[in-house]
């Protein structure tokens, strides 16, 4: 009897210890990746809730290093160089701490990717500190919120935001050189079918490069596919931008027509926009 007992004792000891419990964790766990420039970053912090607290001078106290969010380090991974606040950070995974304050934040990229409190900061680390003035929001953000905002080619905003506080972190890189060296080299190839004409002339009518060399590529996209109505389009607004105002009109109404036969409305609708500041 004891011996069966025992071994009742010794199943339930084992049903008890595989037995696990699985609850959400108190604060979430997200990672961003965002294309930026040629490459990409990638954020990855957690997110705590308001929960009827008090945030800024009480949970997170004023004038100390904050882990910016909750349980692990807050971490921004580059894959290529980019610059913040005028100091130029190589592609590496950084830790990412700020100073909060009344009137003015203090933004910390840290070689250190381990800081969870205080106590584990070294400004010894610091790559780079930036100044950021918090903006108030209309509305409470109940769960801490990272996210980038106004993504453009060599530009980019990290926002935090929680509570009724939001402040920026501006993001830049430069890609310049990297994207002529491409074009360069890419037409430089043997088989002109593989050069980039399209991609070239798009980067010269909207880096505000040489317009009739981006037009002398938009030629010959359009000589290798004389049905793509999109590079006619473009041309289109190249040549308007030349001020060929009638060869413009002409180019758009042939790529109404193409989009028309390819079904394509958005096309349609775009060059009707083109002619209408043509008359």
């Amino acid at each position: 009897m004891r011996k069966t007992i025992m071994i009742g004792c010794l199943l339930a000891f084992a049903v008890t210890t595989k037995a696990q419990l699985k609850t959400p964790a108190p604060s979430s766990t997200q990672t961003i990746k965002q294309d930026f420039g040629l490459g990409s970053i990638e954020l990855s912090y957690s997110r705590p809730n308001m929960k009827g607290r008090k945030i800024y001078g009480d949970l997170v106290p004023f004038g100390k290093v904050w882990r910016t969010g909750a349980n692990q380090a807050t971490t921004l991974t580059f894959s290529d160089e980019v610059t913040i606040g005028g100091t130029k950070i190589p592609a590496g995974k950084y830790g990412l701490l700020t100073i909060p304050d009344k009137g003015s934040w203090t933004f910390i990229i840290t070689k250190s990717v381990d800081v969870t409190s205080p106590s584990a900061y070294k400004q010894e680390n610091d790559v780079v500190r930036v100044q950021a003035k918090p903006v108030s929001i209309k509305n409470k953000m109940e769960t801490f919120t990272m996210q980038f905002a106004n993504v453009k080619p060599t530009s980019i905003e990290l926002h935090l935001m929680w509570d009724q506080t939001d402040v920026a972190l501006p993001i830049s890189t430069d890609i310049e050189g990297k994207v002529m060296a491409q074009i360069d080299e890419l037409m430089k190839q043997e088989d002109a079918k593989k050069h980039p004409y399209f991609g070239a002339a798009m980067y010269y009518m909207d880096n505000g490069k040489d317009l009739n060399q981006a037009l002398t590529w938009f030629n010959k996209a359009a000589e290798q596919n004389p049905k793509a109505f999109w590079v006619l389009h473009q041309k289109a607004n190249c040549l308007a931008k030349l001020g060929k105002k009638q060869e413009a009109i002409e180019t758009a109404n042939k790529s109404i027509e193409l989009a028309k036969e390819a079904k394509n409305d958005d096309y349609v609708a775009l060059n009707q926009k083109l002619l209408a500041t043509l008359k």
